[in-house]
């Protein structure tokens, strides 16, 4: 089976369309499917449209939120109900084509286990366009993971890329980089991306703070969440170390008979240097308490990924 999800915001005028769109690429590889829309608290009629299409196709579903929780929750939404052993995300507004579905899955049948669109010729106002690009180059920098379109909306997974990961928030621009982490095969793969006919888009300039933020949460948790001592302690020791090194200095004029009061601002920032560095190294320590507490707890993450294994194990 293919899960087909789709998240949604006041996209009443093109549900219909894509549908049809959909039914009419499944139809000729004769593709056992199931659709799900995930209405997050829309405010016009796209609700109604869904219900409409589920009364007239089975493979047809539908989830509505009661309020607005943004892309990442109807994402996530989507992923804890499908059934299918590949799934595809798009978006709503038409603009990501379904006839590329046969084209996403094929690459991933080439060895992938998310197969990420790309959109290199994209029909989107340059002020939004211009943003996008900058902060991919940014991702491609911090992470190494070397995609031009990690935000794109048009993507290809094996079911066990969403049983792994979890998002919230706004980490749906970084799916690619969480399933990486994980150790799954990531690749991208150039897609048709089609102009706005109906509605607006969604995104803007305005989020771009915001998504530099959160690529610090994902290069976080991705790189030590399970072993904060590896940075506090490293930035700890490095702090303790350059106040150490002033207080040697303080000590050195103090025995060829120096006035220590001269250096006054010596003093006062080694000594904050040795309580900040103390601080941080304590940080991580309390961190690693709480990752040991609870690493037992994440039975449905565990701190592996398991590619596969004999049927003789666990038996």
């Amino acid at each position: 089976m293919i899960s087909i999800l789709i998240p949604l915001y006041n996209e009443e005028q093109s549900l219909e369309a894509l549908c049809c769109e959909i039914a009419a690429t499944t139809a000729q590889y004769q593709w056992e499917v199931e659709i799900i829309f995930i209405d997050d608290g829309s405010t016009d009629g796209s609700w109604g449209r869904v219900v409409s299409l589920a009364s007239k196709d089975s493979r047809v579903r539908g989830i509505r939120f009661r309020k607005n929780f943004g892309k990442s929750a109807a994402l996530q939404a989507g992923f804890s109900i499908c059934r299918g052993e590949f799934v595809i995300t798009m978006d709503a507004d038409l603009q990501d084509s379904p006839a590329e579905m046969p084209r996403l899955l094929a690459k991933l049948e080439e060895g992938f286990d998310l197969v990420n669109g790309w959109k290199k010729i994209r029909f989107d106002p340059w002020h939004k366009v211009l943003p996008s690009r900058v902060f991919n180059w940014m991702i491609r920098l911090v992470s190494g993971l070397a995609l031009h379109d990690h935000n794109c909306g048009l993507k290809c997974y094996r079911s066990e890329v969403i049983r792994e990961i979890r998002i919230y928030g706004e980490l749906h621009r970084f799916i690619t980089l969480l399933a990486d982490a994980r150790g799954f095969k990531v690749t991208e793969m150039e897609v048709h991306h089609r102009r706005r006919i109906y509605g607006e888009s969604k995104y803007g300039s305005s989020r771009f703070l915001k998504g530099l933020l959160d690529l610090l949460t994902v290069r976080m948790v991705t790189s030590f969440g399970e072993r904060p001592l590896h940075l506090f302690g490293v930035l700890g020791i490095l702090t303790v170390s350059v106040g150490t090194l002033g207080f040697a200095y303080l000590a050195g004029l103090w025995i060829v008979g120096h006035a220590i009061s001269e250096s006054r601002i010596v003093l006062i920032c080694s000594l904050a240097c040795l309580l900040f560095g103390s601080q941080i190294i304590g940080l991580g320590l309390l961190g690693e308490l709480i990752i040991f507490r609870l690493i037992g707890q994440k039975a449905n993450q565990p701190g592996y990924s398991v590619a596969e294994q004999t049927e003789q194990i666990g038996n």
